[in-house]
């Protein structure tokens, strides 16, 4: 069962927006929202596909090593 405050991000988001809240809230898929509308659906697969490697080591090493949230 989810709990909590749902996280997405505006469609106007930038990689950077998209990174932070992936890693803030240790998620890995992460909805696109325009206009009240689901839109599409940001996922691990994505960034390794169009970021930098660089960047998705970062992304890996926070999510990955963070403590489970319960």
């Amino acid at each position: 069962m989810a709990q909590g405050t749902p996280v997405w991000v505006d469609i106007q988001a930038t990689e950077g927006d998209v990174l932070r809240l992936m890693q803030q809230h240790q998620i890995r898929r992460l909805p696109v929202i325009e206009n009240h509308r689901l839109v599409g659906m940001i996922s691990e697969a994505d960034l390794a596909t169009h970021l930098g490697v660089h960047k998705v080591a970062q992304y890996t090493d926070r999510i990955y090593s963070a403590l489970p949230s319960l």
